[in-house]
């Protein structure tokens, strides 16, 4: 089973994946968690759901995240696959499903996905990883803090640098000002 590193509030956190990918030519297991890619999803989807198991699909990037968007609610796990590390559109997937759609199940990165993305991933939505670069999850925790400021809002909720400046450059009120003596 591949290491899957998961971010829960300020730790990182590495274990053993409990899902099973089935490919679409495959036999289902007759127990166990699995994620199916999304044609057999929407063929078997009901059937797969009503085992009582946790579910979750695999999204290639040329696959649309919205036609999920029934079936959201009932799936533990949504994989978006990073065939290649500079193809980004998993990226914009993971935050149509955070901020569009409303997910709040776990959001995976799976394929070419490597340390130097961790924060990029996060602020858009992403919080499990299969890395492809043999780091582990101290690697991946210390990747989501390598820059203090970002630039643009994200789903992380991060203020970004220019509403920094101007929190810190607000002038106080007149008020405060004579509190402390200023």
């Amino acid at each position: 089973m591949p290491t899957l590193i998961s971010i829960e509030g300020n730790r990182a956190v590495a274990a053993e994946d409990p899902f099973v990918l089935v490919g679409d030519d495959a036999e289902v297991p007759a127990s166990g968690d699995i994620v199916v890619t999304l044609a057999r999803f929407q063929s078997e989807g009901d059937g797969l759901l009503a085992a009582g198991r946790r579910v979750g699909v695999r999204l290639q990037p040329s696959e649309e995240v919205e036609s999920l968007a029934y079936d959201l609610p009932r799936l533990a796990v949504v994989e978006l696959a990073f065939p290649k590390f500079r193809d980004g559109r998993p990226y914009s997937a993971a935050r149509v499903l955070r901020e569009r759609l409303g997910y709040g199940g776990q959001v995976r990165a799976v394929g070419e996905v490597l340390r130097e993305q961790a924060q990029f991933m996060l602020r858009c939505g992403f919080d499990a990883f299969v890395p492809a670069d043999g780091s582990n999850a101290a690697d991946w925790l210390a990747a989501t803090r390598r820059y203090r400021h970002v630039y643009q809002r994200g789903v992380d909720h991060r203020p970004p640098i220019y509403a920094e400046r101007a929190g810190a450059a607000a002038p106080r009120p007149v008020k405060e000002e004579l509190e402390h003596g200023l």
